[in-house]
């Protein structure tokens, strides 16, 4: 039995290469003369910096940063394999989990440390950089960003706008000529989510109460965003509000794509390529995949229906595992997941889920591993192998 695992991170307790290798272990403990192929995936969020490097046999660097509220930081970068490709997270530098939950503030909140580090990483000689943009505790359009490569956005008077997200509203124009030297890179920011950038389904409405925005903050974000996508059309052409993927940290890949030219392109393809994974599936009779929660937006552009996409294509079944099953059999089926179950088996907090996921992957893992023994040996006896 060959059996490809390659789940997602479960948010907030296991990376990806954790949940794999617990997975691993759980099955080689019932199905000992299985051939197991460890391949941790991500999404563009968490955990995409740590799957490239380690797939492509690349190093992991720091330089200094300032995070989302321009406090002095340490953020980690990679550098891949080839030596020429650079791998970033957003939220290394700006992310949520770098900030505690009264300090979320997302009309001040800032990628300016994003633009550091981009900034950094040119200086080292990289000409091509994986953005990873997941995570992120910004709304401001990238413009943070952008002003650390040397934009300045400016208000009516001439004036430099202040950091954040809710400045834009007083958006008036962007003098570029500082960006001309960062031009030449070639950037593709790996989205995790293909929200647009304006909207019921957009940046604000979307992802600001989870960086805590309250209702009148969200319109405000909003009308912002609106400002920034008008005064950005005028000056580059571009129409950042039919872009998919826009709305994706705060529209910080939006702005990279319209004043740097850079790529939006789904994280999990990006990581796909990367480890060889549509090959890999060839390989295999069987696929396990997983993540901390299985929901509708498992389907665009998260690990676990991308994995079940290409294994339609593969022919080849897949089983997920996840702390929530949010979504019915008939959707997971549509997506080319074969079944998901919960590796929670009791009435659970979330802190409790967390402190003890290893534990519950671990054990989840060894019921579909011995689910998996049981259908080979009744096949076998009927002379017709299930696998």
């Amino acid at each position: 039995m060959r059996i490809l695992i390659c789940p997602n991170a479960f948010k907030g307790s296991l990376s990806a290469s954790q949940a794999a290798v617990t997975i691993s272990d759980a099955v080689a403990d019932v199905i000992p003369d299985a051939e197991l192929d460890i391949c941790p995936l991500a999404d563009g969020g968490d955990g995409t910096l740590e799957t490239l490097v380690t797939a492509t046999g690349g190093t992991v660097n720091s330089a200094p940063v300032h995070d989302a509220l321009m406090r002095p930081i340490q953020a980690e970068w990679g550098l891949l394999g080839d030596r020429r490709t650079a791998v970033i997270e957003m939220a290394r530098a700006a992310g949520l989990t770098q900030l505690n939950p009264a300090e979320l503030a997302p009309d001040k909140a800032t990628t300016f440390g994003v633009g550091e580090l981009i900034k950094h990483v040119a200086a080292t000689g990289c000409s091509r950089m994986i953005i990873g943009i997941g995570g992120s505790a910004t709304n401001d359009g990238g413009s943070g960003a952008l002003t650390a490569l040397g934009a300045r956005f400016l208000d009516g008077d001439g004036g430099v706008l202040q950091h954040g997200g809710l400045a834009l509203n007083n958006l008036a124009d962007v003098d570029i000529s500082g960006l001309e030297a960062y031009r030449r890179l070639k950037l593709m920011v790996a989205c995790d989510v293909t929200n647009p950038l304006l909207g019921a389904e957009g940046a604000s409405a979307v992802y600001g109460p989870q960086k805590g925005a309250g209702p009148n903050m969200v319109k405000k974000l909003e009308s912002a965003l609106q400002r920034f996508s008008e005064i950005t059309a005028r000056i580059t052409g571009f129409n950042l509000a039919s872009m998919p993927g826009a709305g994706a940290a705060g529209g910080l890949g939006a702005g990279l794509a319209a004043y740097l030219g850079a790529s939006l392109e789904p994280g999990w393809w990006i990581v796909a390529r990367a480890v060889q994974l549509e090959e890999r599936m060839t390989k295999c009779d069987l696929i396990i995949t997983g993540e901390g929660k299985i929901d509708l937006q498992s389907g665009s552009g998260k690990v676990v229906g991308a994995v079940g996409q290409l294994a339609i294509a593969a022919g080849r079944p897949v089983v997920a595992l996840c702390g929530v099953v949010d979504v019915d059999l008939e959707t997971l089926n549509r997506w080319g997941v074969t079944a998901a179950f919960s590796i929670i088996h009791g009435p659970s907090s979330l802190p409790e889920a967390i402190a003890n996921a290893e534990k519950l992957l671990f054990g989840a893992s060894k019921n579909v591993a011995q689910a998996l023994r049981l259908g080979y040996k009744i096949g076998r006896s009927l002379e017709n192998p299930l696998l």
